[in-house]
């Protein structure tokens, strides 16, 4: 287990930087709308949610696509069960956790729901007894082989490719392909060609799709079946 927390500075008071990436955790414009374009949209949420839907995330942060994911799986009727599962190197605190979630008023009693989750211990943490979260610990490289699972949907976040390459690596794309469900889909907000040929080499369906505000391209990709 990884007992390593994330160096975060602020930006504009508001906005978490990583100081070992040099990277925000989100988007300084629009976070959330960010989130529901390339994380929602791209894996095509949330019209797929199931009766058991499940959903893998490489980088939890201050948990932004796990609350907008859950937020989007009740108003779609919560129905069924949903369990998301996120891949997390360097945890945020609770405290860092509760400052960054507070500029997303919309986020309302969830994102405060899940400080104090984080705050009672490592989880696995269960929601209205219909929604998990379970966040592992450790590098990505090691904890995914390990990991049964597979994914109706993958959110592969994380910090920039240029700044955190090794999260993006073959070997890893090639572990997130094989944790896919037949039909699973998966989204992510860089358009990098080294992380879409992984992806292609990997048996997924790649394509390149719009992505939001100032970016122009994002992937989004399928595995057969």
């Amino acid at each position: 287990m990884n007992d390593q927390q994330a160096d975060i500075d602020w930006r504009d008071d508001r906005v978490p930087v990583s100081t070992r990436f040099d990277d925000p955790y989100f988007s300084i414009h629009d976070g959330l709308a960010e989130t529901r374009h390339v994380f929602l949209a791209g894996n095509g949420l949330p019209d797929r949610f199931g009766a058991k839907f499940r959903i893998m995330e490489t980088g939890f942060g201050p948990g932004l696509n796990f609350l907008t994911a859950w937020q989007a799986w009740e108003a779609a009727g919560g129905r069924g069960t949903l369990r998301f599962t996120s891949f997390e190197a360097y945890p945020m605190s609770p405290d860092d956790t509760a400052r960054a979630l507070s500029a997303f008023h919309e986020l309302g009693g969830h994102a405060g729901r899940l400080v104090a989750a984080l705050q009672s211990g490592p989880g696995p943490h269960v929601f209205d007894g219909a929604v998990t979260l379970e966040i592992v610990l450790g590098d990505a490289r090691e904890t995914l082989p390990m990991h049964r699972d597979l994914a109706d949907a993958w959110f592969l976040d994380g910090f920039a490719p240029a700044k955190n390459p090794e999260l993006w690596g073959d070997t890893l794309m090639a572990q997130v392909a094989a944790h896919m469900a037949p039909g699973g889909t998966l989204a992510s907000y860089t358009a990098a060609g080294h992380v879409r040929r992984a992806l292609a080499a990997a048996g997924l369906k790649v394509t390149r799709a719009p992505g939001y505000g100032r970016k122009r391209h994002m992937t989004v990709a399928r595995r057969p079946g």
